[in-house]
């Protein structure tokens, strides 16, 4: 798939079963720096997720969450700052505007609103965010793939 923020690999485990897609748009200032900490620490954590780097959750638009989906991902999460701490004072405020705004949308379109993920990981919070990604997964794999059965895109 042409312009798809996923690679173009199949997310198969070594028995040929399926595992779910994610990706994952960290704040450069909290979550990301949180799973660097988490890398860090060698916490052992879910390879299912392709993270990309913002530089705050609030830049992540609903457009952006969409078309991760229609690109292949079976789930999206939006990891931010906790309230009160966002560098830019109120982006995060805006990215849970719009999560809510696109979990919304999604379950007009009969898509499980539970495919998006909206969470606050501060800088030290390493564990955080592993757990986290860990329940997201584990998540997608009780709804299964996204599209179709074979786990293509929407």
């Amino acid at each position: 798939m042409e312009n798809s923020p996923l690679p173009s690999h199949n997310f198969q485990d070594r028995e040929g079963s399926w595992n779910p897609k994610v990706v994952a748009f960290c704040c450069n200032w909290c979550a990301y720096a949180g799973a660097d900490l988490a890398g860090m620490t060698r916490r052992q954590c879910s390879t299912n997720v392709r993270i990309v780097r913002v530089m705050c959750s609030g830049r992540v638009s609903p457009g952006m969450i969409l078309r991760a989906l229609i690109s292949g991902a079976d789930g999206v999460m939006v990891l931010g700052c906790h309230p009160g701490d966002c560098h830019y004072r109120g982006g995060n405020f805006h990215a849970q505007n719009r999560v809510t705004m696109v979990k919304e949308l999604l379950a007009l379109a009969g898509i499980e609103p539970s495919r998006v993920l909206l969470r606050w990981v501060s800088a030290s919070e390493g564990d955080l965010f592993v757990q986290t990604v860990n329940d997201f997964v584990a998540n997608l794999h009780r709804l299964g793939p996204l599209g179709g059965s074979d786990g293509s895109a929407v």
